[in-house]
């Protein structure tokens, strides 16, 4: 990204309402100063240019309390800006008294540790850069105070010189070791921010899993009842066989439906059924291509396999082969006469890409596919991608959507085969 782009961060505006305040508290302690030095110490000072820059800080703090009440998002490099501003109303404060023999010199610190503690690293080395130039160049250029125009010999020019090299390495320390700090608490707000996200995630499988063993059960009771009834049928008009052909094609239908019923009870209570049969990896993705192709007799699938030999083996999982399923038929939905499905393995690993010659999907759109309930079907359920993405992170892979170019969505699978593979 472009450094003079705008970051919007969140927090932004709250730290310019702080910045606010402590530009109060600096430009009422310098006017404090100002007093104090000329009317107290009687020291004669260049009171007009003085007062001039600290009226400047005023009116910089009145336009950034008008920005304030603007809604637009405060960026981080708006924030940067502001603290430049304060680090050269302090450079010319410090010019017009006694340069870097001035005590207060050390205020230059300030704004390094503020971009130090919440603004990226790259706004951090450019803070310390300024801080450093202009603490070096008030080594040289200044008016001095009026106590100072004495010759004070090398050991005061030592000692000047001494100020500048443990600003320098404190200037030095606080980018060392702040910056990492802030890194650290940002990663750890990541962090806990993916791991609320997969508790919410396993909450929501658990609640599809509850209710999908319900309804199996409550549909198991009617269809039991309608077996019965066609056995009944059967029997009845053993001698006639139009209705022997169509009570044996409604036999066949309910058996196909308590066949997904067990399905559906076997994988809600369990992510891998120990139970499950052994399939070489590229057999396994044949078949699962096979339901996608006696589902959906219409659909154009191409799918090229290839991989390390010998052909890992893989333990079938009805809940891995759902979650497949569930993204090729997002991409024949797309475009169901091109669909291409292109798989790559070795020992440890697999590689799936399915793309489509859909429409795609735009940023927003890829931002939000996979959460629950998002959808872009007319009809859609918004799950299927959802349950998908969740059943690989259980495996310990990940589902990626990107766009291709021209025209389309390509599903992009990495799943580890270590946790399905059968020992040799």
């Amino acid at each position: 990204m472009n450094n003079f782009q705008a970051i919007h961060d969140p927090t932004a505006a709250l730290n310019l309402q702080r910045l606010f305040v402590l530009r109060n508290i600096a430009i009422i302690c310098a006017l404090a100063a100002v007093t104090i030095a000329s009317q107290v110490l009687a020291m004669e000072l260049p009171l007009l240019p003085l007062l001039l820059i600290i009226a400047m800080h005023g009116v910089i703090n009145i336009l950034t309390l008008l920005r304030m009440r603007k809604p637009r998002p405060v960026s981080s490099w708006e924030f940067f800006v502001q603290l430049v501003l304060d680090t050269l109303i302090l450079s010319a404060l410090l010019y017009f008294a006694g340069g870097s023999t001035n005590p207060f010199v050390s205020l230059f610190l300030l704004p390094l540790v503020i971009v130090a503690s919440i603004l990226p690293q790259r706004f951090t080395w450019a803070m310390a850069v300024l801080t450093v130039g202009c603490y070096s160049l008030l080594i040289y250029f200044f008016q001095p105070l009026p106590h100072a125009n004495i010759k004070h010999g090398v050991d005061f020019d030592l000692h000047v010189t001494g100020m500048w090299f443990s600003f320098l390495l404190s200037a030095g320390l606080i980018v060392f070791f702040v910056v990492r700090m802030a890194n650290s608490l940002r990663e750890r707000d990541r962090i806990l921010t993916e791991t609320r996200e997969q508790a919410m995630r396993d909450q929501h499988l658990v609640t599809l899993g509850t209710l999908a063993t319900g309804a199996a059960h409550e549909l198991g009771t009617p269809l039991a009842t309608m077996a019965v009834l066609v056995g009944e049928l059967r029997h009845e008009h053993a001698n006639d066989p139009d209705v022997l052909e169509k009570t044996k094609m409604l036999r066949s239908q309910l058996d196909r439906c308590k066949s997904i019923l067990s399905s559906i009870t076997a994988s809600a209570g369990q992510v891998r059924p120990e139970g499950g049969r052994s399939f070489a990896i590229d057999d396994y993705l044949e078949v699962v291509v096979g339901l996608l192709r006696s589902s959906r007799p219409a659909a154009k699938v191409s799918c090229q396999l290839e991989g390390s030999h010998p052909t890992p083996q893989i333990l079938a999982d009805t809940t891995l082969t759902q979650a497949l399923l569930n993204i090729l038929n997002n991409a024949a939905d797309a475009s169901i006469d091109s669909i291409e499905v292109k798989g790559r393995w070795n020992s440890e690993h697999l590689t799936l890409s399915v793309c489509d010659r859909g429409e795609g999907l735009n940023p927003s759109e890829l931002a939000a596919a996979g959460t629950p309930f998002f959808t872009t079907k007319p009809d859609g359920q918004g799950l299927g991608l959802y349950l998908a993405r969740a059943v690989m992170e259980r495996f310990g892979g990940k589902v990626q959507l990107l766009n291709q170019n021209g025209g389309g969505t390509q599903a992009v699978i990495e799943l580890p085969l270590v946790p399905i593979r059968v020992p040799a």
